[in-house]
C-alpha cells in the first residue's frame, strides 16, 4: 500500500507539504537529512515553518511511510519502499553505506534462544570509518 493511501485510510490529510514531502523522498531514492529536506520543501513553499517539516517527518516515521536513522550528530531518512535494511556511517567523512536486512539474523536468533529476548532490528546504525578514511588515518 502506497503511504498516500496509508494517510488518507487513517484519516490523515494530504496536504500540500507533506505530498511534497513524500514524493522528494521517494523520488530521490537516498538518504536525506532533514535539512536536505527543509532546503527542498522551503524551495517549492517557502513559508512553510520548519517544525511542520519536522512534525510531518515524525507523522510519516510513525505511520512507517519512511525510516528515521539516528547516528551520531546525524538523521537521516529514507522512503520505506526501500525496505528494511541497515546503515554503516563514516564517522569522518559521513558516508553512508547500506546493509542487507539479514546481517543480523544470527544475532536476532541467538538473543532469542539464549535470553528468549525478541530484538527488533528493523533499523540499525552502526559508526565506524569506511574504508577510504581508515586508509588516511594510517
Amino acid at each position: 500500500m502506497s503511504c498516500f493511501a496509508t494517510l488518507k485510510g487513517k484519516g490523515l490529510r494530504l496536504t500540500q507539504p507533506r505530498r511534497v514531502i513524500l514524493d522528494f523522498i521517494h523520488d530521490k531514492g537516498d538518504h536525506l537529512t532533514a535539512e536536505e529536506i527543509i532546503n527542498y520543501v522551503h524551495g517549492k513553499f517557502p513559508r512553510v515553518n520548519k517544525s511542520t517539516i519536522y512534525r510531518t517527518l515524525e507523522l510519516l516515521e510513525k505511520n512507517e511511510c519512511v525510516f528515521k536513522s539516528e547516528s551520531m550528530d546525524r538523521t537521516i531518512y529514507h522512503h520505506a519502499e526501500e525496505g528494511h535494511h541497515h546503515h554503516m556511517v563514516c564517522s569522518k567523512c559521513g558516508k553512508t553505506i547500506d546493509c542487507e536486512e539479514d546481517l543480523f539474523a544470527p544475532v536476532e536468533r541467538s538473543l532469542g534462544e539464549k535470553y528468549g529476548f525478541n530484538v527488533d532490528f528493523k533499523h540499525v546504525v552502526m559508526s565506524g570509518l569506511c574504508e577510504r578514511c581508515k586508509n588516511l588515518t594510517g
